[in-house]
């Protein structure tokens, strides 16, 4: 057997446009997934934002896993045990929610149940994340966060220019303490420094003694060139930025046409 690992990222890969899976690519997973391959949706996502998706693909089993908030939190889709959490302290939190209202953005960040933001006005980019994972959103402000509260991610987010225009004015040493990742236009995520996409592909698939190059990616953008760069396969959607296709080493079909399957169907069900 070549590849026992494929590991997906969700938005702009595993579902098209319009957010929904497509037949061909539920048919083709529960394929590879009967075949006893280690199907892995990998996202930036909150765990709660992926639950639909794993009954919805039947991955309601023991050896498919979901990597969640860009690699702060591995679990197993079936028991929802958690293998492995990566956290940021409250310190870090106030830290990162200080810099944010310095360089004049929205924040928020989340634990494993709650999206929690000390914005007054609060940006509609924050409310359009709580609507599409489905986490609920809490008003907190700073003062109320306390250290029993187990952040996995923070996130500056705002209008693509005004967020790019503060992510130039990023100090280093932010980028020294954690790890730092645009997943979108107008979202930047803050992250414990081991908390990628790749790190946690690596951890788990060392976990489930997967050697490297039985391991497939499969994304889009930024949040995911480490996974890509660390599978022995890795994956670019037809639709995926130039920086992802560049480090590729497969491009597969966009995601309105069905990429994913294109991608197991072609370079691990003829494999296998």
């Amino acid at each position: 057997m070549g590849i026992k690992m494929v590991t997906i990222d969700i938005d702009g890969t595993l579902v098209n446009s319009e957010r929904k899976l497509t037949p061909k690519v539920k048919e083709t997973i529960k394929k590879a997934s009967d075949l006893g391959i280690d199907i892995v949706l990998t996202t930036g996502r909150p765990s709660i934002g992926v639950i639909d998706l794993v009954k919805e693909l039947g991955l309601e089993n023991d050896h498919s896993f979901i990597i969640t908030y860009n690699g702060g939190m591995i679990q197993n889709a079936g028991t929802k045990e958690i293998i492995l959490r990566h956290s940021l302290s409250l310190e870090d939190y106030q830290d990162v929610e200080l810099l944010s209202r310095k360089l004049g953005v929205h924040f928020h960040t989340q634990d494993a149940d709650t999206m929690y933001t000390a914005n007054t006005d609060i940006s509609p980019y924050t409310i359009n994340e709580a609507v599409i994972t489905g986490i609920p959103l809490q008003y907190k402000p700073v003062n109320d966060m306390t250290k029993d509260i187990k952040l996995v991610k923070a996130m500056m987010i705002d209008h693509e220019d005004i967020l790019d225009a503060a992510i130039k004015k990023i100090p280093q040493e932010y980028y020294d303490r954690f790890s730092i990742v645009k997943s979108a236009p107008y979202y930047l995520e803050i992250l414990d420094p081991k908390a990628t996409k790749g790190e946690s592909v690596k951890e788990l698939a060392e976990h489930l003694n997967i050697k490297q190059e039985e391991v497939m990616a499969i994304g889009d953008n930024e949040n995911d060139l480490s996974m890509i760069e660390y599978a022995g396969i890795g994956v670019a959607m037809g639709n995926a930025l130039e920086s992802v296709k560049n480090i590729a080493d497969k491009i597969t079909k966009t995601n309105d046409e069905d990429g994913v399957a294109h991608a197991i169907n072609e370079w691990v069900l003829n494999d296998n």
